[in-house]
Order: structure tokens, then sequence, then C-alpha cells
């Protein structure tokens, strides 16, 4: 065998060796029952096919590589957002191993959570002592200051009531009566990872503001940023921002350090996110401005109850949407924009302008959240491209009607298609049957990319196959030069690799683009 102590290969090499070869063919030839390559061959040529995208398209009770996750993963990043918060999800191990790891591959940093270990029995006879026993453990074990408890499928199929539970708990003296233990139900079955963030995020809100009265309102906006894996980069940009605009502001469920610790030989399980104090005092707050409208849908209805006046976006992206970004801010807090941020402002514009004879008639298909699919498409057309095909697996009827009056608004939106609740498997039938210059998406889009050889640029969460694109912003005027550069830098290496041939496709390899 080639692997040895002195010859030490990475798996995708080791793999092309000629014994891997062999052993991969007789495992396929013995034991998986191929059809014949004809045969395969013929079908993998009908799906690229009108006749297979109808097909495909009509397609209701299977879904195939859908464009989103599952509840308890937002409800698990959001707590990673609040001060030495532990995650405690209620279920089996299996399910937090996934949550962990899928955070874990994309920050690439530790992802700590707690899981009730719920088996056999608890499916029975309900997870009570699991509960009891689990928050015991993480009160003594880890030291967190609040323990932000979530669902799997397993503890809502059985109806355990997260409520009643903690109370129990607390009775028995896992933790003290009065320690903070938030929760919301978030199964798995139903909605999508934005829901599971929406809901946490609004049990840590009701469990410091329920039962208080608001005061006279402070000079001061909260900001939730919604599930954003770009967290690092965007929340650090935007406060750029409002320091520069002197603003008074508090980020409600900030991850930024909690998934971007130094390496200084100090382990952190914890660091950064927003204080518990000052989740206390944000309920006097002016107003609540959501970075994300679909993901904090319950939270912002929660806070116009308690009396704050309340804003949202679509994750603001490119010129205009950073404009209306900072003249909301501005507008509440009575802050004018300066101008070194104008100045910002200009040279996105200048920069966009340069690229544009790249960037015209280019056409896209993005995927991915409701929220991002509508500000990508937005900035799409600011740069002269064609939202061609517009998908979000989790996007509702609603979404798709704000997404159509996006669309009619600018002439380059005239042509684009918008896919609520469809999969990646759909979007391979659009992109054979309607191709487009680029894909955009997560680093799920590289089998998309491989099968219809659309190139694609990674600009959503998760990104497992690439490191460190979340310590960059894609929010605000700067945000807006990483987004350009990201786009026009797929387009250039796809054209050197299709005129690189010396004498054959050779004519245009520029040096100078």
């Amino acid at each position: 065998m080639p692997q040895s102590a002195e010859k030490t290969l990475d798996h995708a090499p080791l793999f092309c060796e000629p014994e891997y070869r062999q052993m991969l063919a007789e495992k396929k030839l013995n034991f998986e029952c191929p059809h014949p390559d004809q045969v395969v061959s013929d079908q993998r040529e009908f799906t690229k096919t009108w006749e297979y995208r109808e097909q495909n398209l009509a397609r209701q009770a299977l879904v195939v590589n859908p464009a989103k996750a599952c509840q308890p993963l937002g409800a698990v990043f959001a707590a990673a957002g609040f001060e030495r918060t532990m995650s405690f999800v209620h279920g089996s191990q299996g399910c937090v191993a996934y949550y962990r790891s899928h955070l874990s591959r994309h920050f690439k940093e530790p992802s700590s959570v707690v899981s009730s270990s719920m088996t056999e029995d608890a499916a029975v006879f309900g997870g009570l002592k699991n509960m009891v026993d689990g928050l015991a453990n993480t009160y003594k074990l880890y030291n967190p200051k609040m323990i932000a408890v979530s669902t799997t499928c397993m503890a809502e199929v059985i109806g355990d009531d997260l409520h009643g539970f903690i109370e129990n708990a607390k009775s028995e003296g896992s933790v003290p009566r009065d320690f903070d233990v938030p929760f919301a139900h978030t199964p798995a079955f139903v909605g999508s990872h934005v829901d599971g963030y929406d809901s946490m995020v609004k049990g840590v809100l009701e469990n410091f503001w329920k039962g208080t009265a608001r005061s006279e309102a402070t000079a001061s906006i909260n900001i939730i940023p919604g599930f954003d894996g770009f967290c690092v980069g965007n929340n650090r940009e935007l406060k750029r921002l409002l320091d520069l605009m002197q603003v008074t502001y508090l980020f409600i469920q900030d991850a930024s350090d909690q998934f971007d610790t130094p390496s200084d030989g100090n382990f952190r399980m914890y660091d950064g996110g927003t204080k518990i104090n000052d989740v206390k005092a944000a309920l006097n707050a002016e107003g609540t401005l959501s970075l994300q409208y679909y993901n904090t849908r319950k939270t912002l209805d929660y806070c116009r109850e308690v009396g704050q006046a309340t804003t949202s976006f679509r994750y603001p992206l490119g010129v205009e949407a950073t404009d209306e970004l900072l003249m909301a801010i501005s507008d509440i807090s009575g802050r004018e924009i300066p101008e070194a941020i104008r100045l910002e402002r200009g040279r996105l514009i200048d920069a966009m302008a340069d690229s544009q004879a790249w960037l015209y008639g280019k056409k896209y298909a993005i995927y991915g959240d409701p929220d991002f699919v509508y500000g990508m498409a937005r900035f799409i057309m600011e740069t002269g491209g064609e939202p061609t095909h517009c998908l979000a697996t989790n996007g509702t009827s609603a979404w798709e009607d704000e997404m159509k009056e996006l669309l009619a608004s600018s002439p380059f939106g005239k042509n684009a298609q918008v896919w609520p609740g469809k999969d990646l498997w759909a979007l391979r039938s659009l992109l054979f049957t309607e191709p487009v210059d680029l894909l955009i998406g997560n680093s799920y889009g590289k089998y998309l990319e491989r099968d219809t050889g659309t190139p694609l640029v990674r600009l959503m969460f998760p990104i497992f196959d690439r490191h460190h694109h979340h310590r960059f912003p894609l929010m605000g005027y700067q945000g807006g030069l990483r987004l350009l550069t990201a786009i026009l830098d797929k387009i250039f290496d796809n054209l050197d690799r299709e005129t690189m041939h010396a004498g054959v496709t050779d004519y245009s390899y520029d040096l100078t683009r």
C-alpha cells in the first residue's frame, strides 16, 4: 500500500492510488448492484431536460438537499450570542452533535452545546429526569451565567413541557431558583433554523422583560442581527459605522467574539456576547431594529407589545440597502451620517463603475435564507446583473410576493423567477434548462457547480470547504466592496480557465482585465 510513516498522503491523493482504485471498483461491482453505464448515462442526460424539470418542480412528497437547517440549530446559534450562556438542547446526543459540528465546521471554532441525552426510555416515559440531571450537571460543570434550553424532534413529538420541566428542575435544586433558564420550543420537523433563532431570542427577551414595567425610553437602539454566518465580520463592521455616527446602541445576540476567539494560550468556553444586564436594560430602548426580518418576526412582535418602535431590514447589502439602514438609524437616534461614511459610499460606487463592463448583463442563481436572497438579488441588480433564479427552501408565499415586487422595481429583474419552498435538486433542473453565469450560495452548491458547470460564489452559511470568509463583512459599504471583489474574482478566474490553452483558446488570455 502507498501509505506509510515515510509517505503520508491526504485522503484525496491516497484514494487515487492503484490499490484503492481497484478496491473501490470491486466494491461497486460486487455490492452496489450497478446499472449498465449506458443506462446511467441516458438517465443522467434525461435529468437535464425540460421534461424532467417539470416533473422535478412538481414534486411534493420528497425533499432532496434543502437549502436550510432545522430549528434547534438556529436556537443554538442564538444562545451563543449572550454572555456566558450555555445552550442546552433537550433531545438526543446525535442531534446535538450535528448542531455543534455544523457551527464548528463553518466558523473553525469550538461550539459548546449540552444535550439532555434522551434515549428510548425518555421517549416512552418523558424526559423530565434528563432535564433535572442535565441542568444540574451543566450548572456545576460549565459555570454559565445563563442556560438557554431548546428542543429536538423527540422532545416535541412526546410533548415535553419545557416550562414545567425547568420549574421542576429548579424545585429539585438543579439550579438556583433565581438562575436564568430561558427556553424555546424548536420542533425540527417544521420551520427552519431562522425560526429557531427567532424563538430563542424572543425566549431570552421574555425571560428578562416579562412582568417588568417599561420606564421612560432611553436614546438607545437595540439591533438584532439574525442568524448570520458572517456575524464576525458583519457585526464588527456595523459597530464601526455606528461608532462613527456616535449612536448609542446594543447588539442583542452578538456572537462575533464567541466564534472568533484568539489563540493566546487561554481556552475560552465563553467569549463576548450581549451582557445579561444590558439585555435587561434593553427593554427601555427607543426602538429595536432587525437586520433580517424573517429571522425575527416573533421577536419584533414582542418588542412592539412592550411598547418599542421596530424597524426591520432584509440583510442590507450594497449601496441602497446600506443607505436605508444608516438613514433609519439616523432618524431614530437623531445623529447625522458623518462625511467619513459618505466617502466610503462614494468609493463603493466608484468601484462598481470601474468594473461595470464585466458585471453588466451577468445572470445569477441565488439560493439561501429568505432575507439573504432578497438582499443579494437587490445588490446584483445594482451591479447591472440579472438575478435569474431566486430560491429559498424556507421562503414563504409572503416572501415570494416581496421578491416579485423587488424584481419588478428594476429592468434587471424583469426575467427573474422566484422559487419558494424548492430545494437544490430543483435548482439543478433550473440551471440545466435556463443556465446562468454564476451561482451564489453556500458550500452545498459545489455539487451543482461540478454537475452543471456553473461557477459558485460562496457567500451564505454554511461554508465548510473554504476558510475564514466569515471574518470579513458583507454588510455596509466595506462589505459591498467585499461582495464585489468575490464576484469579480470568480468571473475572472473562470475566464482564465476558459482561455488558457495556448493556440486554442488563449486569444484573450489577457494580463489586464
